[in-house]
């Protein structure tokens, strides 16, 4: 999701559900602005110096090549995509999809959503990344628009046997517009055993998070940060 700080993403009535029923980190920070290099942070465990939200050629690598190399399914779902990820239109914004950055190549598993609710409903991969369009991310519409975005999307995720047998969902924003860079990240699964968690995370430590599901090694700051644990554990 997109551009909100903490307060302003729990204006939205769905987002505020979801919130006092599940896990919350109360003092959770983006690393930077504008948007590309959260991004990045979340999946490479760097911003790589980029302090724009232009075309960037990386190196290879990233959370997507971890999990490629590892076995591990995933498939990223980017609403408004066309067939080429490295175009932007249709509500498809390049900027906020971080895999093709790496190598500077579009990964076959960078899919347009539209394929998104048949997928869920056969053999869901073991991971999987969603990135709305432009409005529905609250980027360019309202949190009332986003908030309703994820109130249709959200319980097809909480319906899957994916999500249901010891999955989570983590959502949260790339960026917060106070002058702390708060966001609200939440931390869905069945459950939990704490609902709240006042320590001080960033895109880093979901990343970290991610990595320890998947008994995967920590990139860049990642080994630096604190993984979400109080926030992963379950009765």
């Amino acid at each position: 999701m997109e551009n909100r700080s903490y307060s302003q993403a729990m204006a939205g009535s769905y987002t505020a559900q979801l919130a006092s029923r599940y896990g919350v980190a109360t003092h959770y920070r983006g690393v930077t602005h504008p948007s590309l290099p959260n991004y990045l942070a979340m999946t490479s465990g760097s911003t790589w110096g980029v302090t724009d939200d232009g075309f960037h050629g990386l190196p290879a690598g990233g959370l997507g090549t971890q999990l490629t190399t590892a076995g591990i399914a995933w498939r990223a779902y980017m609403e408004g995509m066309g067939a080429d990820c490295l175009r932007n239109g249709n509500g498809y914004a390049l900027k906020h999809d971080p895999f093709p950055y790496y190598g500077s190549a579009c990964p076959q598993q960078v899919v347009p959503f539209t394929q998104f609710a048949t997928d869920m409903q056969g053999d869901v991969p073991q991971f999987v990344w969603i990135t709305p369009n432009q409005c529905h991310s609250g980027h360019d519409c309202s949190t009332a628009t986003a908030d309703a975005w994820l109130a249709d999307t959200v319980p097809t995720i909480l319906a899957t046997g994916a999500w249901q047998t010891n999955g989570v969902l983590f959502i949260t924003w790339d960026e917060g517009e106070d002058s702390a860079n708060s966001v609200l990240p939440l931390v869905i699964r069945p459950n939990m055993v704490n609902h709240a968690s006042d320590r001080p995370y960033n895109h880093y430590s979901l990343l970290a998070t991610i990595e320890d599901q998947f008994g995967l090694d920590y990139l860049g700051a990642a080994k630096d940060a604190s993984a979400m644990s109080d926030l992963m554990a379950t009765s």
